[in-house]
């Protein structure tokens, strides 16, 4: 919001800053706000699918063909659908950086991102087969990755480092909100198809008050950064060596994320198999509500909080250590309450490391003309445990059972989270 001149009276839209400085003006609770609703609805269309809509579906799909089984569909197609998000998020950040249309370098991919990945769910509601599932799901991750990707670079675009932990939190406690309705949205739509156009309708309702109430960063065509296959291609490496301190994040980013995406894959089969639950779907809601309730209790404290401190690893270490303790939980306590438990613990840790990790992210991105690109990099530590999940997922389970797969997400969590002591730049 801005106060227009000589009446002192306040206009709707704001002047948008210059698209390649470091920003200072701290940003206003209206544009925090529809920005966070934005990324929630983008993550509703994803955990609709992945939460509940994607394994009941796989089940189905499973049914007929034989020596094929449940687990191993579910795999293939979200293991399609992560590879391709690999790709879509850096491509679409390089591209969103380069891009000068006088809406601004993100918007008309939030847009278009959108309405193409609504389009998609729709497709995926009317998929039968395991070809035609991995090739509608891979499409919603191409479109809903280059809405989220322009999102995610709104962020360094518009916030000041000292505002950055607080906007995380809000965009944080919007991701899990988001997961919430996608997955109320799947479980009481009344079928597949329901479920899939119930999100795709969510996705873009929530976007819209951003899109159309806030003007982007306009960037002139004189200082678009060379625009080649060669440059574009080129910018997809960032040497570890030259930035340490963003490698370490990355790979602590992927480490505590692959250890997340092992503990939600089989959710639904560990209710209904392990703890024998009547309504196994009813038990994924509820436990995503549980951990929903105790996420938002930590994740937009946390960020200010941090702020605040002016550090962000203790906070990330911390967050680390009780996800850890949750996972462990699954694994040694195969109960519903154990269940319950977990998810709150879960919920409290995921929810401290979801704000002050972004926050740390941006602190330490290389320059301010490519932050798109950089930050669809530093997405793949998001994307890409949902392809490596899969594929360590089924035989931990085949082989060693629930048990088994717990105690190596916990492993890898903490892991992870260890490693953010190698950060030197950032507190």
């Amino acid at each position: 919001m801005s106060r227009a001149t000589g009446a002192g009276r306040w206009r709707c839209r704001v002047a948008a800053p210059d698209p390649l400085a470091e920003p200072s003006a701290p940003v206003g609770p209206g544009w925090t706000a529809s920005l966070a609703v934005a990324n929630g609805a983008i993550w509703a269309g994803w955990y609709g699918p992945l939460q509940i809509l994607l394994a009941w579906q796989a089940a189905e799909v499973a049914a007929p063909a034989a020596g094929m089984p449940k687990e191993s569909v579910l795999a293939w197609v979200t293991g399609a659908g992560a590879a391709v998000s690999l790709v879509a998020n850096p491509l679409f950040g390089a591209l969103s950086d380069r891009t000068t249309s006088r809406y601004g370098r993100r918007t008309p991919w939030i847009a278009a991102g959108v309405a193409g990945g609504s389009v998609a769910l729709a497709a995926l509601a009317a998929a039968r087969t395991v070809l035609a599932m991995a090739f509608a799901w891979g499409a919603v991750q191409l479109a809903l990755n280059a809405a989220f990707a322009a999102i995610t670079a709104a962020v360094p675009d518009r916030v000041p480092h000292r505002q950055r932990g607080a906007v995380g939190g809000w965009l944080g406690a919007a991701q899990i909100l988001g997961v919430v309705a996608g997955t109320g949205l799947a479980t009481v739509a009344g079928g597949l198809e329901a479920g899939y156009l119930a999100c795709a309708g969510f996705v873009v309702l929530g976007t819209l008050p951003y899109v159309l109430g806030h003007r982007d960063a306009v960037l002139p065509a004189g200082r678009r950064p060379a625009l080649s296959w060669r440059a574009l291609l080129a910018g997809f490496w960032i040497s570890p060596r030259r930035h340490p301190d963003l490698g370490w994040a990355w790979l602590t980013r992927f480490l505590i994320n692959l250890g997340n995406a092992l503990v939600l894959l089989y959710l639904l089969y560990y209710l209904r198999d392990v703890l024998r639950r009547a309504d196994p779907d009813g038990g994924v809601l509820l436990l995503t509500a549980v951990n929903g309730v105790t996420l938002l209790t930590t994740v937009v404290v946390g960020g200010i909080w941090s702020d605040r401190a002016g550090r962000r690893q203790p906070f990330v270490l911390g967050a680390g250590v009780i996800m850890t303790v949750a996972t462990v939980l699954l694994a040694v306590w195969q109960t519903w309450p154990g269940a319950l438990c977990a998810a709150a613990l879960l919920g409290i840790g995921f929810g401290v490391f979801t704000s002050v990790d972004l926050a740390l992210m941006m602190d330490v991105l290389p320059a301010a003309a490519h932050r798109g690109k950089d930050l669809g990099l530093i997405n793949i530590a998001n994307s890409l445990p949902q392809v490596a999940a899969p594929t360590l997922a089924a035989p931990l389970v085949h082989l060693g059972g629930y048990r088994t797969l717990y105690a190596v997400a916990a492993a890898i969590g903490l892991l992870g989270a260890l490693l953010v002591r190698r950060i030197r730049g950032v507190g």
